[in-house]
């Protein structure tokens, strides 16, 4: 089988350069292209140097749309504001998209879905393969301890992180809230402060730690009379969120369009 010829964007970013190393190391995938801002120092440079690879021959630009000739997908992980116009971009070029990139608006996740109806988009707030599967036990442990458990997430990231609670403490939240039947919206409380009354049994509660150089830290914690489960996921470098989105990269070209997840890519359904 061919290798999958991927363009990286935000290639400077901290995801980025991860991303070209773990692109550069497949034997899956081929790097053909990467991308910065307009005005970072990284255009114009070989991508191997901000990869720590060595040369790859892959010049830093500026212009997506420049880059998507001879392109199979094209991976994102970057901010909610670059993402959607990305998005068009491989939608009016039929090139696949792979989607890390949190924090997205109704508006911008709007876009995404739009790209969908004409592309396949692997949208997913984390690649790892040990988070997905850490979703998938979720739901089992939530439906099997039902409603006489109080649930509690726990998420910590790194000081630069900018948005919160993390889109993967979110999706945990979400198939939590599925599983036990209820409305996230309406059960979720983000942090607590002064006097908060007897708490809610319907309550699924958020809590957020940004410190330090954190890569990825998740725990659910389902707390019952006399016992607790806890259910934890512990990232040490972001090689495993590259690593996810090379692989679903892989997965997405010749997929029909659609919106699609990890779930999907690792065949959990």
């Amino acid at each position: 089988m061919a290798a999958t010829r991927v363009v990286i964007t935000g290639a400077s970013g901290r995801m980025g350069s991860h991303l070209l190393r773990a692109a550069a190391e497949s034997d899956g995938a081929e790097l053909v292209a990467a991308l910065d801002r307009p005005g970072s120092d990284a255009i114009g440079r070989d991508a191997g140097e901000l990869a720590g690879t060595g040369p790859l021959g892959v010049t830093v630009a500026a212009d997506l749309e420049a880059l998507l000739e001879g392109a199979d997908a094209v991976i994102d992980f970057t901010r909610p504001e670059a993402t959607p116009g990305y998005a068009r971009q491989c939608a009016e070029a039929g090139v696949a998209l792979v989607v890390g990139t949190t924090g997205f608006d109704d508006e911008q996740r709007g876009v995404l879905e739009a790209a969908a109806g004409r592309i396949p988009v692997v949208l997913a707030p984390n690649m790892s393969i040990g988070v997905n599967l850490t979703f998938q036990l979720l739901e089992w442990v939530a439906r099997a301890l039902g409603d006489d458990y109080d649930v509690e997430i726990v998420e910590a990231h790194h000081r630069n992180k900018v948005d919160a609670p993390s889109g993967t403490a979110r999706r945990m939240g979400e198939v939590v809230a599925g599983a036990l039947d209820r409305d996230l919206e309406a059960s979720a409380v983000y942090g607590r402060q002064g006097h908060t009354g007897v708490r809610d049994r319907e309550t699924i509660g958020f809590e957020t730690i940004r410190a330090g150089d954190i890569v990825g830290e998740h725990t659910v914690l389902f707390a019952g009379a006399g016992e607790r489960v806890e259910i934890a996921h512990k990232a040490t470098s972001r090689m495993t969120f590259a690593s996810g989105g090379i692989r679903a990269a892989r997965w997405v070209v010749g997929q029909a369009p659609g919106l699609y997840d990890m779930q999907d890519v690792l065949d959990l359904r």
